[in-house]
């Protein structure tokens, strides 16, 4: 069975594999299958935040043909913030569709 396994060892690269794994293999078991990605991590895999299409999963996970295993980097900027700074180096006005409504 094909499955397809994608990280990003650092921000603005990614590493796709397309992996075979036997029916019934679990998460854990088509990570341990790639040696690019186990060269590539040298935290324990329990440590990793592991998705199936956009899904988090634990690694017992049993897989089925085609799925997309995604591994996440932990964030190391708050989304927002990251937004206002790219505003403000810009000088642009951030701009919301939800703001409340005026009561007054």
């Amino acid at each position: 069975m094909r499955v397809e396994l994608v990280w990003s060892p650092a921000a603005g690269v990614v590493q796709q594999r397309w992996l075979e794994v036997e029916e019934g293999a679990t998460l854990e078991a088509a990570l341990r299958a790639c040696a690019d990605f186990m060269a590539a991590h040298s935290q324990p895999l329990e440590e990793l935040r592991l998705g199936i299409w956009g899904r988090l999963r634990p690694l017992t996970t049993a897989l089925r043909e085609r799925d997309r295993i995604e591994v996440y980097r932990p964030l190391t900027v708050d989304p927002k913030e990251a937004r206002r700074l790219r505003y403000a180096k810009r000088g642009e006005r951030i701009v919301s569709r939800h703001r409340p409504k005026h009561s007054g």
